[in-house]
Parts: structure tokens; C-alpha cells; sequence
């Protein structure tokens, strides 16, 4: 197996504020990032494909296919854009990196056979840094 890790970049503003919680709550658990202005991040996402490398070609995956799924669905409706009121899916659920690392995958997964067929490379991993010090990671199970 071969691993290619593919890094793209997006900015989005959000607020982490739960809804069940009173405002003294929201503040004790998400500190400033619950801010009700918002605030914003410079997201590096990282994309890992894995599988084998395929004889005719030499590559484990078709990378404009991969940059095109990303930018279909990811990176048009998540860059530049206040995922808190322009993302329905963070309608309901709190926008922490954690979430949204969740968000991107259900994205990939749904539109991944349509990519690469059944028989093409894996989503192997997820990689999100928000900041120099927070980076999240989802580790797809074979």
C-alpha cells in the first residue's frame, strides 16, 4: 500500500457556543472562541488516499480527481464563509474543529465512489490544523 497525503487550504469564522448551555457555561467551556462576534481560522486540511500504486499510470490516485472532489465538497462551501450561519449542518451541531473534521469526511465519503469508482484508492486519514498548536486528526479504520 501507498500513502499520498494531499494538504489544502481555507479560511471560515465560527463561534463555539452550545445552545443548551447558559452564557457562564459557554464561556467556562469554550473560553474566548466563545466570543460572540466570532473569529476566524486559516485551516490547513490534509487529505491521506492510500492504496496501490497503479501499474499503468504509477500513481495510487488520479490527483485532479481528488483536487476536484475536495473543491466540490469541501472548499466551495466551506471557504470564506461563517460556518455557524452559512453551513446547515452546523445549524444544530457546535462548529469545533473536531465537528467540522467529521463534517468534511461525511462530505468525502458521500461523494468518493462517484470520484474513484469501488475499486479505487481509500480515505485514509483527515488531518485539520487550526492553529500552530491544534491540529485534529480522524484515522479511517481499513
Amino acid at each position: 500500500m501507498t500513502r499520498l497525503t494531499r494538504r489544502y487550504r481555507f479560511s471560515a469564522s465560527h463561534r463555539l457556543h452550545a445552545a443548551p448551555l447558559s452564557e457562564a457555561g459557554n464561556r467556562e467551556v469554550y473560553g474566548k472562541c466563545n466570543n460572540p462576534f466570532g473569529h476566524g481560522h486559516n485551516y490547513v486540511l490534509e487529505i491521506g488516499v492510500e492504496g496501490p500504486v497503479d501499474p499503468g499510470s504509477g500513481r495510487v490516485v488520479n490527483v485532479a480527481a481528488l483536487d476536484g472532489l475536495v473543491e466540490r465538497e469541501i472548499l466551495q462551501t466551506l471557504d470564506r464563509s461563517d460556518l455557524n450561519a452559512e453551513v446547515p449542518e452546523f445549524a444544530v451541531v457546535v462548529p469545533t474543529t473536531e465537528n467540522l473534521a467529521l463534517e468534511i469526511r461525511r462530505r468525502l465519503r458521500a461523494g468518493w465512489a462517484g470520484a474513484f469508482g469501488e475499486t479505487g484508492p481509500r480515505l485514509a486519514r483527515i488531518r485539520i490544523q487550526e492553529t500552530r498548536r491544534n491540529i485534529f486528526e480522524i484515522m479511517e479504520e481499513l
